[in-house]
Order: structure tokens, then sequence, then C-alpha cells
């Protein structure tokens, strides 16, 4: 089981929901901002900390290394908190699974591999594990998946045109990705950033 942390939303009785994953070294609690800067009053929020021990924080999958186990367990897991949030009266129709960097790939391969469909997916700064393998093994409902994919000029970790063209790869295969690049570095750009995640949540809600 993984660990997580709710944050209600302030309009009471709401099911709106968005599961956050932290990326590399850092934690749930590195998400607890994310109510104040998107100011989005009927969502709720689960924070979740990857399963492993890393340097202080938690990590999704190994770096450097191997990190094919360690994707395919992380997937199974939040699949398994996904069944979770179901059962507890979060429709997946009301969810968006969200994630930076390490966290940005893991929404791009648990989403594209669960079988119901979400408000919608959004990745900052992160990058796709085997586009290839996922667009082999993603189900049907994979094409009716909205995505939001964001990213840094100047991302020194992750390059930006190499992300670039696994999301062509991915739009290639029938994928619904968005797709914004921030003049940034390997972070969040700040308002001008929210504002484009804000929107994104935004034109997925259905009351």
């Amino acid at each position: 089981m993984l660990t997580t942390e709710f944050i209600p939303a302030r309009e009471p009785g709401s099911r709106w929901l968005l599961v956050m994953l932290h990326g590399l070294g850092d934690s749930l609690a590195g998400f607890r901002f994310l109510p104040t800067a998107l100011r989005l009053p009927w969502l709720n929020y689960l924070l979740v900390n990857a399963p492993d021990d890393y340097y202080g924080g938690y990590s999704w999958y190994d770096i450097p290394g191997n990190a094919g186990p360690g994707v395919a367990r992380s997937r199974k897991l939040i699949a398994e908190l996904l069944d979770a949030q179901r059962a507890a009266g979060f429709p997946t129709e009301k969810t968006y699974l969200g994630g930076f960097s390490q966290g940005c790939l893991m929404t791009i391969d648990a989403g594209a591999s669960y079988p119901h469909r979400f408000a919608g997916l959004l990745g900052v700064s992160g990058y796709v594990f085997e586009p290839e393998r996922l667009l082999r093994e993603m189900p049907p409902v994979a094409r009716e998946q909205r995505f939001l994919i964001t990213h840094g000029h100047f991302d020194p970790l992750i390059p930006l045109a190499g992300v670039k063209g696994q999301i062509e790869q991915l739009r290639a295969g029938g994928l619904n990705l968005a797709w914004h690049e921030f003049a940034k570095e390997h972070t969040i750009a700040g308002e001008p950033e929210f504002a484009v995640l804000r929107d994104f949540i935004t034109a997925g809600r259905k009351d």
C-alpha cells in the first residue's frame, strides 16, 4: 500500500479528485501547496508517497539502473490506489492523475494502462518509459483519455527534444496529448504554468 495524505475540497461533498505523484527524492509534503496554487475549491487532493526510500525522500523506480521492474511495480500500486478511490466514492471519470518528473512518467504509464477513463491526466517535466510497449499494451480506453504534458526549454535533467519526440510517437499511436513548453528548468514555472494546469483541469469538469 502507498502512503497518502487527503486534502478535502473547500466545497463540501465534492467527488472531484486530483491524485498527485511527486518526483525523485521528494515526498507528498512537496505538493501540499497545490490547493493554494490551483485555487479550485471543488477539487479534493490525494498526495502520494512513492514506495522506495531515496536519500530522505522517495522514488518510484531505480535511478540509475533498470527502471523496468520499478515502473511495473509502481504501475500496479497506483492502479490499486485508484481502485480504492473508486470504492471510496471517487469515480475515475471525476479523478485527475498528475505528477512531476518521475511522477509524470508514472502518470503517463499508469494513466494509459488503467482500464477506466479519467477526467484528465497531467504530467510536468517527465518523460515516457518504453513508448512502444505502452502503445502495444494499452487498453482501448487509453485513446479516450485527455493528457496534458508540460516541459521546460532549459531542463538540464530531461532534455526537451527527446521528450517531445516521445510525445509525437504517442500521438501517432492515437493518444490525445496536449503539449506545452515553458522557459524553465526542471521545475514548475509559477503562475503561467499553474494557469495552464488549472485550465486543463477545469475543462475536464462535467457536472
